[in-house]
């Protein structure tokens, strides 16, 4: 009785840490989502977040989240660098922690979505001379996305950003670009994450992109 008593509370001992453990992930996750938008709005601010994410999953090392959300933050960061000589090192980042998230949740339509990011970053330093590699790449991630889970709208609204902004002398504008962004706003109206910490992010740009379309 004394060997089952103490076997009890040891199991709530440690049930207790956990639970304390996984509430502390889920609270400071909670705080990085909170601040995204308003991080968006300066490069320094979005390195900070990416950073905090960072030091999340480095705390939490078999999470993925944390990975993909430093990896997301650091690829948006590319986008938005305004010397090209530095984004390489910013998408090889990206990569760099996409591929951990990738190891711990394999096949997975989210993380193939910021693969596909990852390339057009690549590509957009010289797209005239990078397309054919990078462009394939993108292409190949975003369509792995869509097959992964085809509810997923984000690899959809990637597909019409992409298009709505590639010239249309070579198939991009708003003709090839809105029915992508139709199919993403449809999947948006009907998608729902698998947790309040999982990606939910797209359907304002592309409420945004297709009613420049119109």
């Amino acid at each position: 009785m004394k060997k089952l008593l103490i076997t009890t509370m040891a199991i709530l001992f440690a049930s207790s840490i956990i639970f304390a453990q996984s509430e502390k992930f889920t609270q400071a996750m909670k705080k990085n989502l909170g601040a995204m938008d308003s991080s968006f709005r300066n490069p320094a601010d979005l390195l900070k977040l990416a950073n905090s994410f960072e030091r999340i999953a480095s705390a939490e090392k078999n999470q993925w989240l944390p990975y993909y959300y430093a990896a997301f933050c650091q690829v948006n960061l590319g986008f938005m660098e305004q010397d090209k000589s530095k984004v390489d090192a910013i998408a090889d980042k990206a990569s760099s922690l996409i591929a951990t998230a990738d190891s711990l949740a394999p096949n997975n339509s989210e993380i193939s979505c910021i693969k596909s990011m990852i390339a057009s970053c690549h590509m957009m330093v010289d797209p005239m001379t990078r397309w054919q590699e990078y462009g394939a790449e993108s292409s190949s991630n975003m369509e792995a996305s869509m097959s992964q889970d085809p509810g997923n709208p984000r690899p959809y609204y990637l597909k019409g950003q992409g298009l709505k902004y590639t010239p249309e002398q070579f198939g991009g504008g708003c003709a090839t670009a809105k029915p992508a962004l139709e199919t993403a706003l449809e999947k948006y109206a009907t998608f729902k994450p698998a947790t309040e910490l999982h990606p939910s992010w797209g359907k304002e740009i592309a409420l945004q992109l297709i009613a420049t379309c119109k």
